[in-house]
């Protein structure tokens, strides 16, 4: 559909991009009801009841409401009645902040339990005569469950950084309602940002390169996954990535390659997992996840396969791991 639309091949769009399909949010769709698929099924992996919840938050630039936040809606839908509840928006660097956000509840004992949710809706805010934009987002979320556990803290360190002197080359502005991207710019950007901070964070948790079994890294473009890859000396195999599968789902594209990882057996019990991002504000950073026995992630994607390749039969898909 996008390469007639464009006039462009499917393999021009697959060599820039690496994406093959993208999921779509159809009508009765959203960011909400996404991530309460999401929640629900990191709560039923982890069994744990929603009403042992105490907080719910959701990371995310694509909420149904302005107000109130999908946060409040997520944790009504799926029954979190004792929790509060709280949206954050780092763009596609939500996921990472919210959960540097609950690690650190979690330690002080302000909360037991936290649902963390990415969920985005950009197709939504997405310019469908834009070739830049339209080719990379899809719709999706994914969540998991942070709890206190036995033994040293399995979250962190996390490094958060922001630069808003870059807000120019990737905005959404309320008077024009849909993104705007100056591609190049974002790319290297991104592979610069996202090489140092895992650099960085290594070097904070007292680790090298090599002690890392996994990347999971915000999943914006197969060739930036592929920079960072070459940057760090890792072989590419290294840098966990389904984006082929579902483009672009910012918030959502961490939760959603954790949960394929750890179906998968890419991210097995004592792995050492750096989960990094990039995304507007500049929002960028990194974190550390030494893997224990995760069973407590969810994810959800659009009902509506937009086929950017014909390889693929159109489906439904909805995940959980």
């Amino acid at each position: 559909e996008l390469a007639e639309r464009f006039g462009r091949t499917e393999e021009w769009i697959f060599e820039r991009t690496g994406i093959e399909t993208r999921r779509v949010a159809s009508e009765g769709e959203s960011t909400v009801s996404l991530g309460t698929l999401a929640s629900q099924r990191a709560l039923e992996a982890a069994r744990v009841s929603p009403e042992d919840v105490d907080l719910v938050i959701v990371a995310t630039s694509t909420p149904d409401y302005q107000m109130p936040s999908a946060a409040s809606l997520v944790q009504h839908r799926v029954g979190a009645r004792r929790a509060g509840a709280f949206d954050l928006n780092a763009a596609c660097s939500g996921f990472l902040y919210a959960l540097a956000q609950a690690a650190a509840l979690v330690d002080a004992g302000t909360v037991e339990r936290i649902v963390v949710c990415g969920a985005d809706t950009l197709t939504h805010v997405t310019d469908r005569d834009d070739l830049g934009t339209s080719i990379l987002f899809g719709d999706g979320a994914g969540a998991v469950v942070v709890e206190k556990a036995d033994g040293a803290p399995r979250l962190g360190p996390f490094k958060l950084l922001s630069d808003g002197d870059k807000a120019g080359l990737l905005y959404i502005s309320p008077q024009e309602g849909v993104m705007k991207m100056r591609g190049r710019e974002v790319y290297r950007h991104a592979v610069e940002g996202m090489t140092a901070a895992i650099r960085d964070i290594t070097v904070t948790a007292g680790l090298s390169i090599d002690d890392v079994d996994a990347v999971v890294a915000h999943q914006a473009n197969a060739r930036i996954l592929e920079g960072v890859a070459s940057r760090l000396g890792m072989a590419e195999e290294r840098v966990l990535s389904h984006i082929a599968r579902f483009g672009n789902t910012s918030a959502a594209s961490i939760p959603i390659e954790l949960a394929y990882g750890a179906e998968g057996g890419a991210l097995t019990e004592g792995s050492v997992v750096v989960i990094t991002a990039f995304g507007a504000g500049f929002a960028w950073g990194a974190g550390v996840v030494r893997w224990g026995p995760v069973r407590a992630i969810g994810s959800a994607s659009a009902s509506d396969d937009k086929l950017v390749s014909d390889r693929r039969p159109s489906r439904r898909t909805t995940e959980g791991g």
